[in-house]
This record gives structure tokens, sequence and C-alpha cells, in this order.
């Protein structure tokens, strides 16, 4: 692995293939199409970052087989540094499975058994790689097992020696803890004092914190989320940002106040959700395409919700992830449309500059 280029952001951990069941409103087990998309936070955060313009990275393993071949492939289309892509010869890439039924139940199946993204350890961490970029960004998934912890605290360790931001994604998923059955995967929170004690560890390194008020309950041990929030600060100076869907999001940068309400904000979006994979990545995404560049915070705020609120209104993850041009057109425009997804000169826009390749005239 070669030093590149001065980078934005390295994001590491998960990458998976995404199968999205295209009969939406349909039980997964009765959907019979499916489309494929990269997935996996990191992996969606990186292309995420990478259409709003910052220089970005992925530091992932994947296997040495079609799906990771695509993987590779679609993060160089995508513009994405894959210097830190690892072809792991022994493992098979990880696949997830999922699908739309309604406004409050998607289907989500993880195979993830062995895979190759999991068994990333702390020798696949260059640290002239980490020290290429001004920010690494780690998620609480690569906590939950040694050697993809190992992995995460060096990538830190190395970012913070060098006085690089690091960023956390809290990323809970109970079934890749082990908390909820295999088929379970759409489950956002389940109470373990011993994954709270485990993702707390990692606080006092962080300059940037991001998760649903779920996502803070497990980090802050507390289903009351400004009790989780204090005691998030108690272990770190971080900014600390809470993602609240439709109601956007509340951003701390000091002290933690009484009400969530009384935090940085921007007004958030009203839009119809259709699908809300994904959307916690494009969020991150729109958030550090602000932070990454200096801008306030409200502004910050102001492009993760809009960015937020255009995948949700998709039906894909790193696919349906906006580009600058949409941002700004957005940002300049509106929409007429609640469903942004039918919004047609959005679409138009979304088609045209994610378009990848050299094409005859």
């Amino acid at each position: 692995m070669k030093a590149s280029e001065k980078l934005d952001l390295i994001t590491i951990g998960r990458s998976s293939v995404d199968l999205y069941g295209q009969q939406t409103g349909s039980r997964l087990e009765d959907m019979s199409s499916f489309s494929k998309t990269v997935g996996g936070c990191p992996a969606n955060i990186a292309i995420g970052t990478a259409r709003l313009g910052l220089k970005s990275a992925l530091l992932t393993r994947v296997g040495n087989d079609h799906m990771g071949r695509y993987i590779s492939e679609q993060m160089a289309r995508e513009g994405v540094n894959t210097d830190g892509v690892i072809t792991d010869a022994e493992r098979l890439t990880a696949l997830v499975i999922l699908g739309v039924r309604d406004q409050d139940t998607f289907p989500l199946i993880f195979y993830r058994e062995d895979c190759a993204d999991m068994a990333l350890g702390e020798d696949d961490v260059d640290e002239e790689f980490i020290k290429s970029s001004r920010s690494v960004l780690i998620t609480g998934t690569h906590l939950s097992t040694p050697g993809t912890k190992k992995a995460s605290e060096k990538a830190v360790r190395v970012a913070r020696e060098a006085g690089r931001k690091v960023i956390f994604d809290v990323d809970y998923r109970p079934v890749l803890w082990g908390l909820v059955s295999k088929d379970m995967g759409e489950d956002r929170f389940v109470a373990d004092a011993g994954v709270t004690a485990e993702l707390q560890k990692i606080l006092p390194d962080c300059d940037l914190v991001v998760g649903t008020e779920e996502e803070l309950h497990i980090l802050g041990g507390s289903e009351d989320t400004i009790e989780a929030i204090k005691t998030v600060r108690k272990h770190t100076d971080a900014i600390i940002v809470c993602k609240r869907g439709p109601k956007g999001c509340t951003v701390f940068d000091k002290d933690i106040p009484a009400s969530l309400d009384d935090g940085i904000h921007s007004e958030s979006v009203e839009i119809e959700v259709y699908n809300v994979l994904g959307a916690g990545d494009a969020f991150m995404s729109g958030f550090l395409a602000g932070w990454l560049r200096d801008l306030p915070l409200e502004e910050c705020c102001r492009y993760a919700n809009i960015c937020g609120a255009i995948v949700v209104s998709r039906l894909a993850c790193s696919a349906a992830s906006p580009t600058m041009k949409e941002l700004q057109h957005f940002i300049t425009n509106g929409s007429s449309e609640k469903s942004l997804r039918k919004d047609k000169q959005l679409e138009h826009i979304h088609w045209a500059t994610t378009r990848k390749g050299n094409y005859d005239n």
C-alpha cells in the first residue's frame, strides 16, 4: 500500500454488496428481482463524500470474487481512492439482502459469516496511508470483534499522533454484535452494557461523534437521550451530532443543555419517507462535506439534512447519494415534491452527474 496524494478522509471498515428487492411493498420472501449497489456504512460514506467533492478513500477487505471486484471497480468509478482496498483470497465479500415493505418495515439480512471486511486487522493499517489523510472515520461495527477492533484502534492512534481528525460513526447494528437472531437485521436498538463499555473506550480520541438517538442511547448507556449525551460528553470533548430523523439533527459543541432543541441545528427538510436505509450515511457525507471545509456547524447541518432527505426518498444507499450539483440545486431551488424521487429536475441532475465512463458521440 502506498501513500497517496493528500486525502480529506479515509473511511475504515464495512464494505458489502447490497441486493435491493425491487418489489416495494412486498415481503422479502416474495421479492423476485434485486438491484446491486455498493453497501456498508464506510463504503457508502466514501462514495457520498467523493460525490460531494472531497478526496476520500476506503480501507477495507473484499473477497477475491466477482462481488469484491465489483466493489473495487465501483469505488474507482466514483473517484474514491482504492489504495486501502485489500483483496482477501480466503474469504468471500459480504452481502446484504434488503427491501422496503412499508414506511416502518425494512427487512434486512446480513450475510457476514467469516466475510472479508470483518477480517480487517491491524497489519492492514498502513501508517503512511493513514497519515496521508486529514481525517479518518471508524464505525462501531468494527469494534465488535477483536481483530477489527485492533485495526480501528491502530488507525485512531496513528491519526492522533499525526494530528489528524478522528470521526466516529456509532453505526449500531445489534445483529452484528450477536444480540439478536440473524433474521432481525433491521433491529436498531438493544440495550447492552458490554457494547456500551466497548464503544465508550474510543470516545476520548474522537473529534466528531455522530449517531441517531438510539445509537446515542447505546453509546451513553441510557434510553433518555439527553442523559445519554451527557454521559458521552463526560468521555469526550468531541462535537456530538444527534440525528433526529424528520426533525433533522442537533449538534452539541460544548456543554449539553437540558433539551435537544437547545443545541445547534438547521431547519429539517419535510419530505416523504420512502426508504430509511442508507439515509444516515448520506447524512454523514453531507455533514463532512461542510465540516471538513470548516463551514459553520449550522451549514454542516443543512448539508446533512438535505443529503439525508434526498436518499430517504430513493430506493438505494450509495447509488442514491447526491452529488454536489444536486445539493447546490436543492439549496437554491428546494423542491415542490415531498417525494423527492418524483422531482424530475433533481432526478435528471442526479442521472447526469453520476454517469461514469466514456461514451461515443
